[in-house]
């Protein structure tokens, strides 16, 4: 019974990973964001296990997303490295703090997180689309934006690429492909070591995040495909109204017991 207990999980996870996988080629994301609330909920895993263990199916998924940019966008190489380097540095700094914090807490944060996130992209869609007239920042100055990213990399385990992506896009005056380019080099170093710190802290379930990462690394691709041939204002909305619901239900959850 326990071992069609453990196929049967080991399945689920799976499932879960390829569904995961497919959403964070979709969105261009790592596929952590929802996943956390889900093993949160569904599997009653603390939250910063459940961000460790995300990890882990995040790194792959990351690396396949950030080789497929670099083979379809220029990207300077010196530029990727920078922002990578510093987001590593300051993922490690804020991770070490994460692993320790209150657990309560943190979940909290998570929770205002992706609530905060959702909001803000539902009213950038229902603004109509401006030329942006302002002067953008000198590029040299695009590593910087490894220090906010990282940083929430480490906190959360997640969102680096979602802070990041609009940074490049406002502050620098990139086109949305370049910035989620840029945004990838940040997230995939940053998203090892931040995984590295919670394995560290014993905060990762190996055994769930291998069967998560092996399931989402099917998938990723494709996901990325149909995000090509889909409007981007249409894909924002739907992703926002998940992040609302995703945060709505975990604070229920924890306000009631459930």
């Amino acid at each position: 019974m326990q071992g069609s207990a453990f196929l049967i999980q080991t399945l689920e996870l799976l499932g879960l990973g390829a569904g995961l996988g497919f959403l964070g080629g979709l969105f261009g994301i790592g596929g952590g964001i929802i996943a956390i609330p889900v093993l949160v909920m569904g599997f009653g895993m603390p939250q910063a296990m459940a961000q460790g263990t995300v990890l882990v199916m995040m790194v792959p998924n990351l690396i396949v997303s950030c080789w497929q940019y670099a083979r379809q966008h220029r990207i300077p190489l010196s530029t990727m490295l920078k922002i990578g380097a510093i987001a590593s540095v300051s993922t490690w700094v804020v991770a070490h703090v994460a692993t320790r914090v209150n657990q309560t807490a943190l979940h909290l944060v998570f929770n205002v997180f992706l609530w905060v996130l959702g909001v803000r992209l539902l009213k950038a869609n229902r603004t109509p689309s401006i030329q942006v007239t302002h002067r953008s920042l000198a590029p040299r100055f695009m590593p910087l934006v490894g220090v906010i990213g990282g940083g929430c990399m480490g906190l959360l385990g997640v969102g680096g690429g979602l802070v990041a992506t609009p940074l490049f896009t406002r502050w620098f005056g990139q086109k949305q492909v370049a910035a989620q380019g840029l945004s990838l080099a940040l997230v995939t170093p940053s998203a090892l070591i931040a995984l590295l710190s919670y394995s560290t802290a014993q905060q990762v379930d190996w055994r769930m995040g291998i069967a998560l990462a092996a399931g989402g690394v099917l998938t990723v691709s494709t996901g990325v495909a149909v995000a090509h041939r889909l409007p981007e204002a249409k894909m924002r909305t739907i992703f926002a109204v998940m992040l609302l619901l995703t945060a709505l239900w975990s604070v229920f959850r924890a306000a009631f017991g459930a």
